[in-house]
């Protein structure tokens, strides 16, 4: 018996699109001999559709689409799809299993995340009942993603009978959660003695992307088939069913390294983006900087160079080696470069202000004008060429407001948004090891917005490496002042970074989207207040 994980990559709202590709697949599937084909939690809408759950016409238009697939299917084929389903006043998320030209059963999920980027308790209801269905011989019991955390469903589908499990997914990357994943599922087969298939949703939605990643393992927790990560895939699992239904070996894809991974997420969260809105392409400033550098270099690998634009917007503080650097990144990746400087737009919009400005002495304003010259620039070009803006903020800068609002903010992408600075230079040098793209002496120069003459990023922040880490355990992992000094760091570090942060609330809530590859992203994952009166530094 032969069953296909269709890791496919859905359009969140396009009911008609998705169901148009479910079909496709399983005609496609069906005619190489496949009798099963398990698709990804909540298929037919996308995941996650949010509120457009709440809306009547979506779900009249998801129960159409599931007549659909019940005369269109073939009727031999046995397809597991997961959607949303109305009952009453309730609304739950389902798996439906369709044969013979109707929905044969339904299960509908137990157990609902309300953690991190996930908030299924604000629409669906939970699930109370097992479901198991028989194909060739075989008992199938379904699972949806969640369950698989939690050991009720799986203790109940193995008492209703279940051989196999089924768990269908929608579950987003963050670094190390394909092992996870494994560990998990491994471990609840081996307590069950019952072979596992986890099917994987995959593409980018919004800041949250999905690696695929499907496989399935046996009654003793090995892993018998895996499915590539971050690609559509279609990955077939077999039955011995001399021996009681386990799993026969199959294709195995070789785990991705962390850095590959985060790239990879980087580079389908960014092109999944512009494509499922619909942009031609991208424009970005790019300063000379290892930032911009790495967002240059993900766009490139993410939409071909034909469909990403360079700018360079020298000032009198700009180093030469900024414009050779920007400008040799730009030939080495083929995308089109240009170099506008901003001193006539800084000088008018100085003339302009010299009344206002008149005795009082220079500060941050002039810098933050710069900035905001180049945003200028950038979203004008954007609006004549339906080019949408990549800004190429880090996570340690947004953590601590080290931008500017409506100047290096302004844009409609971030792609390194949730990447700490030390990470970002890890990602060069690998970029690099693909393909010479970033010259070294922008990984190896110390960093600088080069806004005032010798700026360096560190007169104004703690170093990077150190920076990083209290971000992480503040934001990533919310430790508190005492924790944060038992790990070492000063006290003076501490009470500056956290009070940065905190300040910096409002500036963060104007930051366009970015991926997500942390554990915990600024964004949905994170959501405190702007005004307020408790510090943890205090």
């Amino acid at each position: 018996m032969k069953i296909c994980m269709a890791q496919i990559n859905t359009v969140v709202g396009d009911i008609t699109g998705n169901t148009d590709r479910v079909l496709a697949v399983c005609h496609a599937q069906h005619a190489d001999g496949i009798q099963m084909v398990v698709f990804p939690e909540l298929t037919l809408t996308g995941y996650p559709p949010e509120d457009l759950l709440l809306r009547g016409d979506v779900l009249r238009r998801t129960e159409a689409a599931v007549q659909r697939l019940c005369h269109e299917l073939p009727a031999d084929l046995l397809v597991v799809v997961g959607y949303p389903k109305a009952r009453g006043d309730a609304l739950f998320n389902t798996a439906g299993v369709i044969t013979d030209q109707q929905v044969a059963a339904e299960y509908d999920k137990q157990c609902l995340p309300n953690y991190q980027v996930f908030d299924e308790k604000r629409y669906f209801d939970a699930g109370t009942e097992p479901c198991v269905v028989s194909l060739g011989g075989v008992q199938f019991g379904l699972t949806i993603c969640e369950d698989i955390w939690h050991e009720a469903p799986a203790e109940a589908a193995k008492a209703a009978g279940a051989q196999v499990l089924i768990n269908l997914n929608a579950s987003p990357f963050h670094r190390g959660k394909q092992a996870e994943r494994i560990a998990r599922v491994a471990d609840v087969a081996k307590r069950h003695t019952l072979p596992i298939l986890y099917v994987n949703q995959v593409g980018g939605q919004d800041e949250l992307v999905f690696d695929g990643g499907s496989f399935a393992v046996d009654a003793r927790g090995e892993v018998c088939v895996t499915a590539e990560s971050f690609e559509e895939a279609f990955a077939p699992v077999a039955f011995d069913m001399e021996t009681d239904g386990l799993l026969m070996p199959g294709t195995v894809a070789a785990p991705m390294e962390d850095l590959e991974a985060v790239w990879q997420a980087l580079v389908l969260g960014l092109r999944d983006y512009i494509n499922k809105n619909g942009f031609p392409g991208v424009v970005l400033g790019l300063s000379g900087g290892i930032d911009s550098a790495v967002t240059l270099a993900v766009a490139a690998d993410a939409l071909g160079s034909d469909r990403v634009e360079a700018v360079m917007m020298p000032f009198r503080y700009t180093a030469s080696m900024s414009i050779e650097d920007a400008e040799a990144e730009a030939q080495a990746l083929g995308v089109r470069f240009s170099n506008i400087s901003i001193e006539p737009l800084y000088e008018s919009f100085m003339g302009a202000l010299s009344a206002e400005f008149d005795g009082l002495a220079p500060n941050i304003t002039e810098e933050n004008l710069q900035a905001r010259c180049r945003g200028v620039l950038l979203m004008s070009i954007s609006n004549k060429k339906n080019l949408l803006v990549l800004t190429t903020g880090n996570k340690s800068e947004l953590a601590v407001g080290y931008s500017t609002l409506y100047g290096d903010m302004a844009g409609g992408f971030d792609v390194i948004k949730d990447c700490p600075k030390m990470l970002v230079y890890a990602l060069a040098r690998y970029r690099n090891t693909l393909g010479e793209c970033i010259p070294d002496r922008v990984i190896t120069r110390p960093p600088s917005a080069e806004l005032a003459p010798d700026q360096k990023d560190e007169d104004s922040l703690p170093p990077y490496d150190v920076l990083d880490q209290i971000v992480e355990l503040y934001v990533e992992q919310d430790a508190s002042r005492e924790q944060m000094l038992a790990a070492g760091f000063s006290e003076d570090d501490i009470a500056r970074v956290v009070r940065l942060v905190d300040l910096n609330e409002y500036k963060r809530r104007q930051a366009p989207v970015g991926v997500r590859i942390s554990r915990r992203g600024f964004g949905r994952d994170r959501r405190y207040p702007i005004t307020w009166a408790w510090r943890a530094s205090a």
